[in-house]
């Protein structure tokens, strides 16, 4: 949602072009919240601008057979927004009507269960995005933005002696993404290692020859 908008002190921002246009364009058949969000405008300040303009809500009417026909037709695999346009209807007004009919839209996410938080949490820290889509039953990109959301981060394990050692070995002739590659850690990870062990990278001196 948009935060209302005011200008210095308090007083209002004019009204720009654009939002007049979509103010117009939806102010019939969708509510004042939703305008409100797509504006961020105020529910007040949308209501006496749409009376100065002369624009009126229009009356409710009932659904035909043609418009339910449609809505069972397309809501469960199209965009709610396209419908809603199709049908010349509020999104609030398809959600409730298809709610009634026991309609799902499979583009709608499905909410979060307390067990599927509660595994998350749990697995976290150990297992892969991959791993974790696969015990909960959600795609990878959905467990990564809901672990955003939570603030969950990943801690990697300490570094092992063998990791070291081979880091120590191999720092003069290989590039840190070389490296990282072959102990499995992150190339980031590897100069942040190699700065703290105090292994610096020797510049390459320009030879010039004699022709």
């Amino acid at each position: 949602m948009k935060a209302i908008r005011k200008g210095k002190k308090n007083t209002p921002v004019p009204w720009s072009q654009e939002e007049l246009k979509l103010l117009k364009k939806l102010y019939q058949n969708t509510k004042a919240r939703e305008i409100a969000e797509q504006t961020g405008r105020t529910i007040g300040s949308l209501r006496e601008k749409a009376r100065k303009l002369g624009l009126q809500k229009k009356s409710f009417r009932l659904w035909s057979k043609k418009d339910l026909g449609i809505l069972k037709k397309l809501y469960p695999t199209e965009k709610v927004q396209v419908v809603a346009e199709k049908l010349g209807r509020s999104i609030y007004a398809l959600h409730g009507k298809a709610a009634k009919l026991g309609l799902k839209n499979q583009n709608t996410p499905v909410p979060w269960s307390k067990q599927e938080y509660a595994l998350l949490r749990k697995l976290y820290l150990h297992k892969s995005h991959q791993e974790i889509a696969g015990q909960i039953g959600r795609s990878a990109s959905a467990i990564t933005a809901k672990a955003h959301k939570l603030g969950l981060r990943k801690q990697a394990p300490p570094w092992s002696k063998e990791e070291l050692a081979l880091l120590k070995k191999l720092y003069l002739t290989h590039e840190d993404k070389e490296i990282a590659a072959r102990i499995g850690r992150t190339a980031g990870a590897v100069g942040i290692m190699r700065f703290k062990l105090g292994l610096k990278k020797r510049k390459a001196r320009n030879v010039s020859s004699n022709v």
